[in-house]
């Protein structure tokens, strides 16, 4: 297939990329090097791809309709991925127009590429944080999920609508997936196990917001991109059993799917921390500070759908995901530190 992902340079992107092209796909990978966090780390993430001959590098932000427009009518993907995205709930409280321009504007001009362009199926990048106020554990895609708790939590919800319209109206397949705390080698350095790593290998205190009592799905990498593709594969259909009485959120009578990918075991944020200092060799100095604006204590994924309907459940341990975010951390920032007298 020939697959257009946007965010090729962004943590999922590159390795969904890299998977694909093994595999003999053709890819199309668009991003805009944003200085949201480290680009030199997003050009190493390309750096592993560029020099394959089927992929193709994009340097394009997915606002620009003319450009994403001129894009979808040069190369004809059979298949779009959707990982372009202003991520990060605590910047949304900052900067929230951005994550309008990007997750809502862009997205809407992914949508008309595809529309005008036959594509076969759209698979894009939702959250666990549409769940929002939801209390009731595991999260289900089939629960409503009408009450978000910061602007990053609402484009995405937005996304997922945005999608159903146009997998309504135009017939478009479309599949969201929300992720669950996404972590593993090549991460974002925003995220907790980054930003962790970093404070505790330089000596000073990291913060540990809801005194540790937070309970997070945290899911490794190569469980997220097997989902991804097993999905990308499922081109979503309708569901004939849908009522309008009975609405059932993730599905619809146009071609329209969602799923949670998630680990299914959600780990405190204390343990977490506690496997990374054993990893790490080094006792961390903690702030224990309370729950951050837009934060949710708990993510707990229900992906009873995801192995029903592609075969597949994430599994990676915490134990071993951190170990080998470690390692990679060691390596690409050339960091000795306490354990096994590196």
């Amino acid at each position: 297939m020939k697959v257009l992902i946007t965010g090729a340079a962004g943590f999922i992107g590159n390795d969904l990329a890299i998977r694909l092209l093994e595999r003999g796909d053709e890819v199309i990978g668009i991003d805009n090097l944003n200085d949201y966090y480290d680009p030199s780390l997003k050009e190493a993430r390309l750096a592993r791809v560029t020099g394959n001959p089927g992929f193709t590098d994009v340097r394009l932000d997915i606002a620009d309709r003319d450009g994403v427009a001129e894009v979808f009518k040069k190369y004809k993907p059979d298949r779009v991925v959707n990982l372009a995205a202003q991520a990060g709930v605590r910047y949304s409280l900052e900067n929230p127009n951005s994550y309008i321009d990007t997750n809502v504007v862009g997205f809407m001009n992914i949508l008309e590429g595809c529309r005008y362009n036959d594509v076969e199926h759209l698979v894009y990048a939702s959250s666990s944080s549409v769940y929002g106020s939801n209390t009731k554990m595991p999260f289900s895609v089939h629960d409503n999920v009408d009450h978000p708790v910061s602007i990053y939590a609402a484009t995405k919800k937005a996304n997922e609508l945005m999608a159903h319209t146009y997998s309504h109206l135009y017939r478009l397949p479309t599949t969201g997936l929300r992720f669950f705390t996404v972590y593993g080698p090549w991460g974002r350095p925003d995220m907790a196990l980054f930003l962790f790593t970093r404070k505790i290998l330089a000596g000073e205190p990291i913060d540990v917001f809801n005194y540790g009592k937070h309970r997070r799905d945290f899911t490794y990498i190569d469980d997220i991109v097997e989902g991804v593709v097993r999905t990308l594969d499922r081109v979503a259909q309708p569901n004939p059993e849908w009522s309008g009485e009975h609405p059932d959120a993730a599905s619809s009578t146009g071609p329209y799917a969602l799923y949670n990918i998630g680990n299914n075991e959600p780990v405190e944020l204390m343990h977490y921390i506690e496997v990374l200092e054993d990893c790490l060799g080094i006792k961390a100095e903690k702030n224990m500070l309370p729950l951050q604006a837009g934060d949710v204590p708990d993510t707990y994924a229900d992906v009873q759908d995801l192995v029903r309907d592609v075969g597949y459940k994430p599994d990676m341990s915490v134990e071993q995901g951190v170990a080998n975010f470690v390692d990679w951390y060691r390596e690409y920032y050339r960091v000795k530190g306490a354990a096994g007298g590196k």
